[in-house]
């Protein structure tokens, strides 16, 4: 999941419009594009490909080093059969002068040079090893920013700054859906991306602000999926303890209420009346039985407090579970 959404963001920010579900169903082979179309399936395969290489490489050789010769093989990778303009050849340097908006990008001659001392910096990065995941994270958007600033390659450069920074959050060990965040990041607030990295070559110390922007985004993103894995925690705990509840009794009545409480689990708070219909299952289970079977059902998950009534609605009583999970304070800023 968190692969194929950074791949989709990393695609995204260069123009890629294929949307998440579509990437799924291209991966699982599902989605057939007309052939104006099949470069953006192209493009989404050759960002995968490269997460893929770069972790096994990290995996297998326990090498992180960088090199020029990985960054070019980053950026012919991510124009690996594309079409690209006149002079563009993938995972070579541009001969050519290059200007991002009102930004000039560096001489052709200078290019070769730079990237070796880009290179050497990061390899010679300080680390404090009571800290290594913060200065891996500011080593990351260090080298996104420097590669964006010296732009040595005629198309690309977005896409192999993010895959270098993918590659040295991966080689720090940090946890792989975290890896993907920074691109996340930046796709969601492509407007402001594209203006702290215009003003982070102009203003004064506007590449600080670029980090605080990069860095506020990667803790969001932090937050927002330590939610979401909270969540799916709770969602399977929640399962467990249903079952576990009816687990001694074999009778008809608890299997059926037990179906109930998952359903609404599932589908959502409902009206008494609504309940007996929730799911296909369900209806069977109640078919041929009157009001009052599903009304002595209703009140005896009342009483075991797996379900509750919230004005005129009926849902699961999940928050037993989160009775049983740690405190959470991720010190929200005010």
């Amino acid at each position: 999941m968190y692969l194929v959404r950074s791949a989709l963001a990393t695609t995204a920010i260069e123009g890629n419009t294929l949307t998440e579900d579509e990437v799924n169903r291209h991966l699982q082979g599902e989605l057939n594009l007309p052939p104006s179309r099949q470069y953006l399936g192209r493009e989404i395969d050759n960002v995968i490909d490269a997460f893929n290489t770069l972790t096994e490489r990290i995996r297998y050789d326990g090498t992180s080093l960088i090199s020029p010769e990985v960054i070019r093989w980053m950026n012919g990778k991510v124009l690996e059969g594309l079409q690209t303009g006149e002079g563009v050849v993938p995972g070579e340097y541009s001969k050519a002068p290059l200007v991002v908006g009102r930004y000039r990008c560096a001489p052709p001659e200078d290019r070769p040079f730079l990237i070796e001392q880009l290179c050497k910096t990061l390899n010679e990065f300080p680390v404090d090893k009571e800290n290594v995941t913060a200065y891996a994270i500011l080593k990351a958007i260090f080298a996104h920013l420097y590669l964006v600033w010296i732009h040595p390659f005629g198309d690309g450069n977005g896409r192999t700054a993010r895959l270098l920074e993918f590659y040295i959050l991966t080689a720090a060990g940090l946890p792989y859906p975290a890896t993907h965040l920074l691109s996340n990041h930046y796709n969601f607030t492509r407007s402001e991306y594209y203006r702290h990295l215009d003003q982070a070559s102009g203003a004064e110390y506007g590449y600080i602000a670029f980090f605080d922007y990069a860095i506020e985004g990667l803790r969001d993103g932090l937050v927002e999926k330590i939610d979401e894995i909270r969540k799916q925690q709770i969602a399977v705990s929640w399962v467990n303890y249903v079952h576990e509840y009816f687990e001694q009794s074999a009778s008809k009545a608890d299997r059926r209420r037990r179906m109930l409480v998952l359903a609404l689990t599932e589908n959502g708070p409902a009206r008494a009346r609504q309940i007996s219909r929730l799911t296909p299952a369900l209806a069977s289970e109640y078919h041929g039985k009157s009001s009052r079977t599903v009304s002595r059902d209703i009140n005896a998950l009342l009483d075991s407090g797996l379900i509750i009534r919230v004005s005129d609605h009926i849902e699961a009583n999940t928050s037993i579970i989160e009775a049983f999970l740690p405190w959470r304070n991720l010190a929200e800023p005010e």
